[in-house]
């Protein structure tokens, strides 16, 4: 293997593994009450909202075109639209009613938390591969500013590495409330992470010589539609059952803040020649 994608490799492994860094806060921090659930359920939709809307789609109409990036980014969301119709919903335990309730006492609060868990992890699975098919890109970003200088690759490695911190929690935090597994939170955080060194290997082996800049773009595109289906069709409405609407709303509204903040100190740490 070419000591070029060797050095890629090392660096995007410091960016893709910074979302076991985020798993671990959520590991030492203990699980989280229902509405701290939704809350932070809405900070990571609007984490992910933004990379949909504010890069991966953005950036595909910069490069491509407006009506060409709209086509693409629809064409995403149409495809895991039709996916998720063969995807099966999580079904909730039926809620006891109001004398059981009463004789139980604690236990029925108890019941409430059991009967979501299983929705809950299907959203972190969910949050998982989402941020999963984001850090391709900075995969491939990383392998490009490797190339341009040890130095550029590294400073863009850091600055992955802190941008990807809240993903790792976006990641375990469902998973660790739903399984009460710290090992599962760390492991689907990391491995979401690891799609990171798999974006090197993929622009160092498949592009440009097979795959042309514009379909690229466009594949980023529909990435950022599936992205935005998937937020808005699974972690958004579990934000609104658990922290209420005007509560999720703000959340969401905070995390789309923090990840645009994010997206624009890793920007202006790549070269001119790069672009995420």
């Amino acid at each position: 293997m070419d000591s070029q994608v060797l050095v890629a490799l090392a660096l995007s492994l410091v960016g893709g593994l910074s979302t076991s860094i985020g798993a671990l806060l959520v590991i030492l921090s203990g699980a989280p009450s229902l509405k701290t659930l939704g809350l932070l359920q809405g900070f990571a939709a609007g984490l992910m909202l933004s990379i949909s809307f504010l890069d991966l789609a953005h950036n595909a109409m910069n490069s491509i075109g407006f009506l060409k990036g709209n086509l693409w980014f629809f064409a995403g969301v149409v495809f895991f639209a039709i996916v998720a119709n063969f995807i099966p919903e999580p079904t909730l335990a039926p809620t006891s009613d109001g004398k059981s309730e009463k004789k139980n006492g604690d236990e029925g609060g108890k019941d409430i938390v059991k009967k979501h868990r299983r929705q809950v992890l299907y959203s972190g699975i969910i949050t998982a591969i989402g941020i999963s098919l984001h850090n391709f890109p900075e995969g491939m970003a990383v392998f490009l500013g490797s190339l341009k200088g040890l130095r550029v690759g590294i400073n863009l490695a850091v600055a992955i590495a802190l941008h990807n911190i809240p993903e790792g929690v976006a990641v375990a935090l469902p998973v660790y409330f739903a399984t009460q597994s710290k090992w599962q939170a760390f492991k689907l955080a990391t491995l979401s992470g690891f799609a990171e060194p798999l974006g090197v290997i993929i622009v160092a082996y498949l592009f440009p010589s097979s795959l042309s800049p514009e379909i690229l773009e466009g594949l980023l595109g529909s990435v950022g539609g599936v992205m935005a289906f998937l937020t808005l069709h699974e972690m958004l409405p579990l934000a609104f059952d658990y922290a209420g609407q005007k509560q999720a709303v703000k959340a969401v509204f905070l995390g789309m803040a923090f990840m645009s903040a994010s997206l624009y100190f890793l920007e202006i740490s790549l070269p001119e020649e790069i672009s995420l």
